[in-house]
């Protein structure tokens, strides 16, 4: 009998132990409170002991949660009502922390990234909101890790997902772009008249002190025209000598009313 009493509690002794061990994975830790005081450091990874119920443990991953922003209704500063998610990346880097400082630090989290989300894009106008993205997910982060710094999380990385805007905003820009593209091709095709026209007057001052250049323009012109196998010929005639031609036919006439008279 009193053999059958030692071999039970033994055994009560070796379940009680057997259910104290617990496995954390390489990823978690183990926050231990003990008569509800908290341990100075967490345990983990590997092989625990947890005597309950002198402890108790609270599990905490420290891998890189990703958690994903509702659209938010916000307006601009210019008057714009549009409507963004987005998408926040952390972790906890101090598990005693996330356990004492907040009571549910995912919750948590959520909440403040959706009003962070609302506070600091209704700052900003439109077209930085759709043209500075990189400017604006830095100080998303920064604003994040800030408050949640004191809780044990870090915030690793925010990204702006998607802007929805309204009809008529889109019309609108759409309308923009393209009576910025016209303002552009008319600059474009404006400077290479300019850019013509000063190459057509150096040109001209260059044939000018030079005239055979005009001479080998017009045969290097008939040499082109000749590779194309055209039968017309263009022979081009100067201005000039139509005036002169003119001048000589005013003096033969005025010669020749003089004679009569």
């Amino acid at each position: 009998m009193e053999f059958s009493i030692w071999w039970f509690a033994a055994l009560i002794v070796g379940l009680y132990l057997l259910s104290s061990i617990k496995i954390l994975a390489e990823y978690e830790r183990g926050v231990i409170f003990r008569l509800g005081r908290v341990l100075p450091k967490p345990k983990g990874p590997g092989i625990i002991l947890v005597f309950a119920p002198i402890d108790r443990m609270v599990r905490i991953s420290l891998r890189i949660e990703t958690l994903e922003v509702p659209p938010q209704d916000l307006v601009t500063r210019d008057n714009v009502t549009v409507k963004v998610n987005a998408v926040v990346y952390f972790r906890v880097i101090d598990p005693t922390r996330a356990v004492i400082e907040v009571a549910n630090y995912l919750y948590a989290t959520s909440q403040l990234a959706q009003t962070t989300l609302r506070s600091v894009l209704g700052e900003v106008e439109l077209d930085e909101l759709l043209s500075q993205r990189e400017k604006l997910n830095l100080r998303l982060q920064t604003v994040l890790d800030q408050h949640t710094g004191p809780w044990g999380v870090k915030v690793t990385m925010v990204e702006i997902k998607q802007v929805d805007l309204p009809e008529q905003m889109i019309r609108a820009i759409a309308r923009q772009a393209e009576a910025e593209r016209e303002r552009r091709a008319k600059i474009i095709h404006a400077e290479g008249e300019y850019t013509a026209a000063e190459k057509l007057t150096m040109a001209a001052e260059m044939i000018q002190r030079q005239p055979v250049a005009l001479q080998l323009r017009y045969l290097q012109t008939l040499v082109e025209i000749g590779t194309e196998k055209n039968t017309t010929v263009v022979f081009p005639i100067p201005i000039d000598i139509i005036t002169g031609v003119k001048s000589v036919l005013d003096r033969l006439a005025s010669a020749e009313g003089r004679s009569t008279a």
